[in-house]
């Protein structure tokens, strides 16, 4: 019955018609706490512009949208961490240990990490609960979004 919505041929005609909707809503969810890769749908779309002499969307609409789409995950998490409660450092787990002394230990610049996975979605919350500065927050974590997709981009060239 919904052997159609399984079907590969029905998700990749649903990503070429609404390509950029779709990455954008890629990056934004995989770059929050919930599982997702936006890469494969990047360079998905990436190969298809460039094999397809009518393709009408630019290479840099679709940058900007995965860009803008991913640090808005990540800038959500920043601003979840931010209503946690002040920071006192009683925490266990390691993954949370090593964040919060990455963050520490080098600002806001421990966000160029952003992009990892696991590690990333981590480092921006915790920058949040750190209250760390909004303005240079963003501004890190959208450079680092950025160089992502464009070293994706030159490896397809």
């Amino acid at each position: 019955m919904l052997d159609w919505f399984f079907s590969s041929q029905f998700w990749l005609e649903l990503l070429l018609k609404y390509g950029l909707w779709v990455m954008f809503l890629s990056a934004l969810l995989s770059a929050t706490l919930l599982p997702g890769n936006s890469e494969i749908i990047f360079v998905t779309l990436a190969i298809n512009h460039f094999s397809v002499a009518t393709n009408t969307m630019a290479i840099g609409q679709l940058l900007l949208v995965a860009t803008l789409g991913n640090s808005l995950g990540s800038l959500s998490t920043y601003w979840l961490g931010r209503l946690l409660p002040q920071p006192y450092f009683a925490t266990k787990q390691t993954k949370s240990v090593w964040a919060i002394q990455q963050v520490q230990r080098f600002g806001v610049w421990a966000l160029l990490f952003s992009w990892l996975p696991v590690v990333g979605d981590v480092l921006c919350a915790v920058a949040g609960w750190l209250r760390l500065n909004a303005l240079w927050t963003g501004c890190c974590i959208v450079l680092a979004k950025a160089l992502r997709y464009v070293f994706l981009l030159l490896m397809l060239l």
